[in-house]
């Protein structure tokens, strides 16, 4: 049986998990922060910039494992929130905690009064375009940044849309 992740907002206390969680997510697929694909300088002012700023940060435990899955939500405009940071440790991916976590940041961006979420991942993390894909997102455009195609996609919140956000 899966353990239970327990979902809950974001604790000053909790910096220093987040950023190594992050940084493990990243190497599991060949990034590294600062890598000109990712950026790293909001991990010190999670506060300021996610909760603060009509956003959210969310962190999920395990019972004996601790903080194993994390997301955020970052103000864009008064419509729209970029869905980011969301990591699950890998010792605890394929159980669901990643789709659990993004639809508890779904929801909690509908409650803050978001119609579209919008996101980034790239094509190396095949976990997270199967998760956008499934979830109903879709494509709207993709960059090169040295190695890495990085795809930006959207979803819109309260809306069913036919999911194409694709692997090519």
């Amino acid at each position: 049986m899966t353990p239970r992740l327990r979902i809950r907002r974001y604790r000053w206390s909790d910096l220093d998990a987040v950023w190594a969680l992050h940084q493990i997510g990243l190497a599991q697929v060949g990034l590294m922060p600062g890598d000109g694909v990712y950026y790293d300088d909001d991990f010190p002012r999670i506060t300021e910039i996610y909760l603060a700023d009509r956003g959210e940060f969310l962190v999920g435990e395990v019972i004996g494992s601790g903080i194993i899955a994390m997301g955020g939500l970052r103000r864009i405009d008064d419509e729209t929130a970029e869905m980011c940071r969301l990591r699950v440790h890998p010792d605890h991916q394929r159980r669901g905690y990643g789709s659990q976590m993004a639809e508890a940041l779904e929801n909690r961006a509908r409650r803050l009064g978001y119609s579209v979420l919008r996101g980034d991942t790239t094509l190396r993390q095949v976990a997270a375009v199967e998760l956008y894909r499934k979830s109903g997102w879709r494509e709207l455009h993709r960059e090169i940044r040295g190695d890495t195609v990085v795809v930006y996609g959207e979803k819109q919140l309260n809306v069913v849309v036919a999911p194409i956000f694709i692997d090519r």
